[in-house]
C-alpha cells in the first residue's frame, strides 16, 4: 500500500509502529500523525481521519495507547 503522505509511514507498517513505543513517542513529540502527518493527533500518534480508517487489528493496538498502556 502506498503512503498517504510522502513523509508518513506506509499503511502496511502501521501495526508494527503501534507495537513500537519509540515510533509512537516520536510521532507524539513531533505532533505528526504516523500516516498522514496531520498536526492534531491523539495519544496513539494518529489524527481523527486516520483513526476512523483503522482496521480492527490496528484499532485494538491503538486503543492501548489511549488507555495509557502500550501494546
Amino acid at each position: 500500500m502506498e503512503r498517504w503522505n510522502s513523509e508518513g509511514l506506509p499503511r502496511d507498517q502501521l501495526g508494527w509502529a503501534l507495537k513500537t513505543p519509540h515510533v509512537v513517542a516520536d510521532a507524539i513529540a513531533k505532533s505528526s500523525c504516523l500516516l498522514c502527518c496531520a498536526k492534531t493527533i491523539n495519544e496513539a500518534g494518529l489524527c481523527s481521519v486516520c483513526w476512523a480508517l483503522l482496521t480492527e487489528e490496528e484499532l485494538r493496538l491503538a486503543v492501548h495507547w489511549l488507555r495509557g498502556t502500550q501494546p
